[in-house]
């Protein structure tokens, strides 16, 4: 295939509203999973593209400003979704204005919390949670103004003394 644009990616990409670097999650039963975004999260839905069997393809979600692409699991070409692999690896990260609230009506879509909320060491308010679809997704509201590098390092290390002791 030869390339024929004149624009830069960055520029293209910002005329489709899109950034440079996207998430895309494989999600079992993706058509449920935007659902949840929606409620869980105030995803705005921007696109499906089902497939002849009628699983999606290709889908799009606008979640606190950043575009997530979405698809069903297709295991005959290698797509398996977290909750067919057993878990993810990997967690989204959402910073949020009242990250309780987030969390709270995340759980009542249905994600379940895998690290309560709580003020972090590190300046974070911050929590943990899992879709029904097995991904991570971290909540946080930064504390401002943001802590120095050695009161991030000293809150490290009381928070290190504190949990070895507590073992």
């Amino acid at each position: 295939m030869t390339t024929t644009r004149k624009k830069p990616v960055a520029e293209i990409a910002a005329e489709m509203g899109v950034g440079l670097l996207m998430p895309h999650l494989t999600c079992r039963n993706c058509a449920k999973a935007i659902d949840f975004y929606k409620s869980a999260f105030g995803a705005e839905e921007m696109m499906r593209l089902p497939g002849p069997d009628g699983r999606l393809m290709h889908a799009s979600v606008r979640i606190n400003g950043a575009v997530v692409m979405l698809n069903d699991e297709y295991p005959e070409m290698g797509g398996a979704s977290p909750l067919a692999l057993g878990g993810s690896p990997v967690t989204l990260h959402l910073m949020v204005d009242d990250v309780d609230a987030v969390v709270a009506k995340a759980v009542k879509a249905g994600a379940v919390i895998t690290m309560e909320v709580a003020d972090q060491f590190w300046g974070d308010r911050y929590g943990v949670v899992k879709d029904p679809f097995g991904h991570l997704w971290s909540v946080a509201t930064p504390v401002w103004p943001p802590k120095s590098p050695d009161e991030m390092e000293a809150a490290r290390d009381a928070a290190m003394q504190q949990m070895s002791g507590e073992m």
